[in-house]
């Protein structure tokens, strides 16, 4: 774990974390709530990667709520990869939702 995250988690601790101290090591933060079992920061952390759905960052976002157990975070990841994928490519509708139906079993099983 890097100083800066365990600085960040203190800094938590006591009240006086900023705002983009808490974005840039939120996902080490994860590691901590998970280690330690501190649920409201775990909660924090969770909702601020749901709402920070981007691109570039899906698949790291999934493999964390993989090792988290994060299924809210798991679950808005595979719903915008996929809508990533259709976006992509044309199929007809029985074709998709065949798709769909196997990343979901693929994902659940994991």
């Amino acid at each position: 774990m890097l100083i800066e995250a365990c600085v960040t988690f203190l800094n938590y601790l006591y009240e006086s974390i900023k705002v983009e101290e808490f974005l840039s090591h939120r996902v080490a933060l994860l590691h901590i709530t998970d280690k330690y079992d501190i649920s409201d920061l775990n909660e924090t952390c969770n909702e601020s990667l749901v709402e920070d759905i981007h691109a570039k960052f899906v698949l790291v976002r999934l493999q964390v709520a993989s090792q988290y157990p994060l299924p809210k975070l798991k679950i808005i990841y595979i719903q915008y990869l996929i809508k990533l994928t259709l976006g992509m490519i044309s199929m007809p509708s029985c074709t998709v939702q065949n798709l769909i139906s196997k990343v979901f079993n693929e994902v659940l099983d994991v």
